[in-house]
């Protein structure tokens, strides 16, 4: 029993909830295995190609023994991998038999995330060589929905949504190259981060396009994706795609208001399908409740990058991924695979470099809306389709499923699926938040904001969405500075801020223990603020914050008898700021009666 003598059987998993018992005590590691192990006795919607042996489950609960709960992030947390991610001793297949191998060791992130405390569960079920956007490609059967098993689960991280979504594990990872970590969220009630290429080490993950994938994260709250996220974006240097994060600046997430760019409603294409139409609109309405300010953007040169996913030579790297088997094994690979994989034999690597070139001023017309806008917001998909309709017709549709998603590595952005509602056939509908590399904060903590503006249930559980979380892991990558002079909105030296990338916070006042001088000589003409303790005044200013790798050379160009060091705000509070020496008290002239320099500007 939990500690609120709720039965294990009806715990949720999402983190938040897990934590919060093991902390209380009444919860331990192997009570919830326990629990997973009963839940995953059968498997009716195909989810797992290996699920571990009971016993190896429980060793991991047995090694967390005599922890404290509170020393591991993830403590007893459960989770699936996706099986073209290695986890030792335990088979990787690719949903493909004959290429299978067994690892010595886990992959990066595998072994991050059981370091930190995380239980793996099993491997689950995938497109066959994370080729597909549908979850019916493979020989282990179709990954059926969580919702209604004659629908598609979405792939290629099939498995691992319906493992989240049905209530078997907390998270689950899967990849990226296309969007298989956003349909499957959107099509099970998930959410699905796509983290900035690179924050997620790929050494040992089976290929499809390197340079273009991700690993992925499947949860069930916005909270939970973000924690899982700060664990596993740790630096590789084995990995030649690794990079570290840089901040993500502006938390337009967390702001009160925001700009959000919405596509022209002639380039949205819901397939015919009136209820994900309907369910998109709800979606913006809750931006807009939220304090997000639409922004019509034009969505085509985004459409048109995406065709070159397919229709150019990046199913070549495909191919190279895993050319010595393919070419050794020809009929191995399910029929519609050797297709897509073998057709890479056409492109040359004259055709490579000149869609390279295509891809890089394709990018720079994209990274214009950037300028207008904070965020974009699509559907995660347009329409969902049965198993059936997806047999029958398996190229047309699965292009289908991949028009909102196809774009996003290739652009180099981040990408956050979240629940948007349900038609009316009980089936979820869900949006996608995407920015540029290094945003991944702000779009979970906007996505946090609109899976609580909504209300539903937590996949396919049942479970009420948790009190919301105040816990930050991925860092802004900022620093805050307070000026009080010629750098002061409109003011002569505002461009410095400006120039580097600087966002206005909001105006302060300093606590009462300040002497305001005007300085001699100019243009511009500057203050300075002097600490004297009691007796002092208080000084209006601003807040900006800016990238930290810029702030550098904003103190290098900060002339005597000025500097930056740290000042008292009249919340009791501090923050970095402009200072000045005592010294320059001498000869100055007193202004601390106006309260701060555009006052005395003013009266000037």
């Amino acid at each position: 029993m939990t500690p609120a003598g709720l039965s294990t059987e009806a715990l949720s998993l999402d983190i938040a909830s897990l934590r919060a018992a093991y902390l209380h005590g009444g919860l331990t590691p192997l009570d919830v295995v326990e629990t997973i192990l009963r839940r995953t006795t059968d498997d009716p919607n195909r989810v797992w190609i290996t699920r571990l042996a009971d016993d190896a489950i429980r060793a991991y609960a047995h090694a967390l023994a005599g922890r404290d709960p509170a020393s591991l992030p993830l403590y007893g947390i459960p989770f699936a991998i996706k099986d073209n991610i290695d986890l030792a001793g335990v088979p990787t297949t690719a949903a493909c038999s004959e290429f299978a191998y067994q690892p010595d060791e886990s992959a990066f992130v595998v072994q991050r995330l059981v370091e930190a405390g995380a239980i793996p569960i099993g491997k689950t079920n995938l497109d066959q060589f994370a080729t597909g956007l549908n979850g019916t490609r493979s020989p282990w059967g179709a990954c059926r929905n969580a919702f209604n098993p004659d629908y598609i689960s979405g792939g290629s991280s099939s498995g691992s949504a319906v493992a989240v979504a049905k209530g078997y594990v907390s998270f689950a990872l899967g990849t990226d190259t296309a969007g298989s970590g956003r349909v499957p969220a959107a099509f099970n009630n998930l959410v699905g981060h796509k983290p900035t290429l690179g924050w997620l080490s790929t050494r040992g993950v089976v290929p499809a396009c390197r340079s273009l994938d991700t690993v992925s994260i499947f949860a069930l709250t916005a909270e939970d994706a973000e924690a899982v996220t700060g664990v596993a974006a740790a630096f590789d240097e084995e990995d030649c795609f690794a990079r570290k994060p840089e901040g993500h600046g502006f938390d337009f997430g967390s702001a009160k208001a925001f700009r959000v760019g919405v596509p022209k409603a002639s380039q949205l294409a819901f397939f015919g399908n009136a209820e994900a139409e309907r369910l998109f609109g709800e979606a913006l309405a809750r931006l807009e409740s939220l304090g997000g300010e639409r922004v019509e953007i034009d969505l085509q040169p985004f459409l048109d990058t995406a065709k070159m996913l397919y229709e150019g030579p990046w199913v070549a790297e495909r191919y190279a991924a895993i050319r010595e088997f393919f070419d050794a094994h020809p009929e191995a690979p399910l029929r519609v695979i050797r297709e897509i994989i073998g057709g890479a034999r056409e492109w040359s690597a004259a055709d490579a470099y000149a869609y390279g070139y295509r891809l890089k001023a394709a990018k720079r017309k994209c990274d214009a809306v950037w300028q207008t806008v904070d965020t974009i917001v699509t559907p995660s998909a347009g329409t969902i389709y049965t198993i059936a309709q997806m047999l029958a017709d398996p190229i047309r549709l699965n292009a289908n499923l991949g028009t909102y998603t196809n774009f996003m590595n290739l652009l180099d952005y981040a990408a956050t699926a979240v629940p948007a509602g349900f038609q009316a056939d009980g089936l979820p509908f869900g949006v996608t938040l995407f920015a540029p590399a290094h945003q991944d904060g702000p779009l979970l903590r906007l996505a946090a904001r609109m899976q609580r503006a909504l209300g539903a249930p937590l996949g396919a559980t049942g479970r009420s969405v948790p009190e919301a979380s105040t816990h930050r892991t991925l860092s802004s990558g900022q620093i805050r500075v307070a000026v009080c002079g010629a750098h002061l909105s409109g003011l002569p030296l505002n461009a410095q801020l400006t120039s580097r990338s600087a966002r206005l916070v909001g105006e302060v006042m300093s606590a009462p223990e300040y002497r305001l001088v005007a300085l001699p000589g100019g243009p511009p003409l500057r203050p300075g603020m002097i600490r004297v303790g009691p007796g002092g005044g208080a000084v209006q200013m601003e807040v900006w914050e800016m990238p930290a790798r810029e702030f550098g050379s904003f103190v290098a160009g900060i002339p005597a008898p000025l500097g930056i060091g740290v000042v008292k705000l009249a919340d009791g509070s501090s923050v970095q700021g402009f200072v000045c020496e005592a010294l320059a008290m001498e000869g100055a002239e007193d202004i601390t009666q106006f309260g701060g320099w555009r006052a005395y500007l003013a009266a000037r």
